[in-house]
């Protein structure tokens, strides 16, 4: 990239020296200074650049050799990690994870007479499993797992069964450093951590640095290297997994880009007020984004909810309507909307309430009584996906099946704006992508929900989750280019329609 193409933020990113935190808004050209960045060091440097996943990771390869830089390694913390512990000493993968079921027969639990509690305790023995191979803590006794259970019903079972919890996760994790079972891609990236690696870098890139482990983190900020670190303070939207903010935990000098080229300055102005919410949650909202984009793409069209749940039920009213429904697109898979990550999916739950045992094919949805010992385990264990399809399964009932086919007879095999009319995405899976006009579900927090919840979280120490409720409406508007639809009750106050700023009404 030529120096004439780049703004002073970005100028001044290029030409400075040592450890830097880059503060980068929605659509600022991050991945295009950090390329023009590698481009300016000195001829022979040696540059590692971290991506935040596989997509990201192809795109800044071909980023990178498109203007001939062959000096730049480019991979994920995970395949880092894999290169440096799998590959070199071997190991079982179990690519994708472990289900609770899984844990529980691991942990020779769930055949027993209270079948729902030894469930509950190898649910929760795996997310502590998991909350420690994130962290940076050396010794499972460092941490307190109860810091991560947010949900009250949840907190008083693991406050009452703590001890055996942590040692049930104890259990887990020496299985896998054994080879007993196969390693989770969290526990290479731990052992990884644990091993204290020296990089052999001039210079470390590391991209999307407010969702970063805690473990990819410590092994960042050990490196002899000049170290790069950035991301968006307002996009942390993976706390759920443990992720830490670290452009706020590292004490470099501090950079920023503002200028967005996604959008014009009015989807900015919907952005920032979105952000002053914060302040009812006793945190800062200080921002800067200015809106130099906005022209016209490629005619994308996309609606994006909080949750599957919110999406799913937008897709059954868009094929339920009247009229012929369009063709439509699931970012990420349509199947992967339909299945908990842990394997059970609607229809087992489907088939729980409908009493038909023989078709259900998940072990932990076969092991429950019927759909009330169900949502009882959801209660106790904080399982927000297998509740998201208990809900569906309460709501819709025997439509289901029917409506799921429709859905998939209008899904298409391609993105491609020319062959669809919308996209469908949770912001989680629109994270890194835009399109022109975006179109949001009313299943995310609003300024009066914020007000109603703060006080109670408060109390309860929730209020981070509350944050990233406030980041999941910023990410979710700052995909659009052009336009950008909201409920009525979503739009803050200060902002009034445009031809870029509209209310969904029940047709569009």
């Amino acid at each position: 990239m030529s120096s004439l193409q780049l703004t002073s933020e970005q100028l001044a990113v290029v030409s400075s020296h040592g450890n830097i935190v880059i503060n980068a808004v929605a659509g600022s050209g991050k991945t295009a200074t950090l390329v023009a960045y590698a481009a300016s060091r000195p001829c022979g440097s040696s540059i590692l650049y971290l991506a935040f996943n596989r997509a990201v990771r192809y795109e800044a390869v071909r980023r990178f050799a498109s203007v001939g830089l062959g000096n730049v390694d480019v991979e994920t913390p995970h395949s880092l990690a894999y290169r440096h512990v799998v590959r070199k000493g071997g190991g079982r993968i179990a690519a994708h994870g472990y289900g609770t079921a899984e844990v529980a027969a691991c942990l020779g639990l769930g055949e027993g007479r209270k079948k729902q509690q030894e469930y509950l305790l190898a649910s929760h023995a795996a997310k502590f499993a998991s909350y420690f191979c994130s962290s940076a803590c050396r010794k499972v006794a460092e941490l307190d797992y109860l810091d991560v259970v947010g949900d009250p019903e949840a907190r008083r079972f693991v406050a009452k069964h703590y001890r055996v919890i942590e040692q049930l996760a104890r259990r887990f994790l020496a299985m896998m450093e054994q080879g007993r079972i196969g390693m989770t891609h969290d526990f290479y990236l731990k052992k990884f951590q644990l091993s204290e690696p020296v990089l052999d870098y001039d210079y470390l890139l590391f991209d999307e640095g407010q969702d970063a482990s805690r473990a990819m983190l410590d092994v960042f900020a050990r490196q002899r290297g000049v170290r790069v670190i950035v991301g968006d303070t307002h996009q942390q939207i993976y706390g759920w997994r443990h992720a830490v903010n670290s452009l706020e935990v590292l004490d470099y000098p501090r950079y920023a880009l503002t200028s967005s080229f996604r959008f014009g300055q009015e989807i900015a102005g919907v952005a920032l007020s979105v952000l002053e919410w914060k302040r009812h949650l006793g945190a800062s909202s200080k921002a800067a984004i200015t809106g130099a984009g906005g022209g016209r793409g490629d005619g994308s069209r996309a609606v994006l909810a909080r949750s599957n749940l919110g999406l799913l039920g937008e897709a059954i009213r868009h094929v339920s309507g009247s009229g012929k429904p369009g063709a439509l697109y699931f970012e990420g898979n349509l199947s992967s909307y339909t299945f908990a990550s842990e394997g059970a999916s609607l229809y087992d739950v489907l088939n729980l309430r409908q009493g038909n045992r023989e078709r259900i094919r998940d072990r932990l949805v076969y092991g429950m009584r019927d759909l009330d010992e169900l949502a009882g385990y959801v209660e106790k264990s904080g399982d927000s996906e297998l509740g998201m399809m208990v809900r569906l399964v309460r709501e819709y009932g025997r439509r289901l099946p029917g409506l799921l086919r429709e859905i998939r007879r209008c899904h298409a095999d391609s993105r491609d704006p020319g062959g669809i009319d919308k996209v469908y995405s949770t912001v989680h899976r629109a994270k890194g992508m835009e399109y022109d006009e975006v179109r949001l579900v009313d299943d995310f927090l609003a300024e009066s929900d914020l007000l109603r919840l703060a006080p109670k979280a408060a109390k309860a120490r929730g209020g981070s989750g509350l944050l990233e409720e406030v980041n999941l409406l910023y990410v979710a508007v700052t995909r659009a280019r052009v336009r950008i639809m909201l409920p009525r009750h979503l739009l803050p106050q200060s902002v009034a329609c445009s031809h870029a700023v509209g209310i969904v009404t029940g047709g569009s």
